[in-house]
């Protein structure tokens, strides 16, 4: 997945996406012990695509707690400004 489709993904695509890169992660090392592995290249590329999908996730997670921090500590912030006034 490239990383605008990531950024275009739902969460539940990601977190399948994440599962499915996992997955085939878990096959590939699977294949590599067992010597039928001829691409050993492609787990590095698996990899990156589980970082790729953690980050993406993760910065979801910090937008929405950064939202939901701003939105509780708006009326504070209105408040004490309008008394300074």
């Amino acid at each position: 997945m490239a990383d605008n489709k990531l950024t275009e993904a739902s969460h539940a695509g990601l977190v399948n996406g994440l599962a499915d890169a996992k997955r085939e992660l878990f096959n590939l090392r699977f294949q590599l012990a067992t010597g039928q592995l001829e691409n050993t290249e492609r787990i590095k590329l698996v990899k990156k695509d589980i970082a790729r999908h953690n980050t993406e996730i993760r910065a979801r997670e910090i937008a929405a707690a950064e939202a939901a921090a701003g939105q509780t500590q708006e009326p504070a912030q209105v408040g004490s400004t309008e008394g300074e006034s």
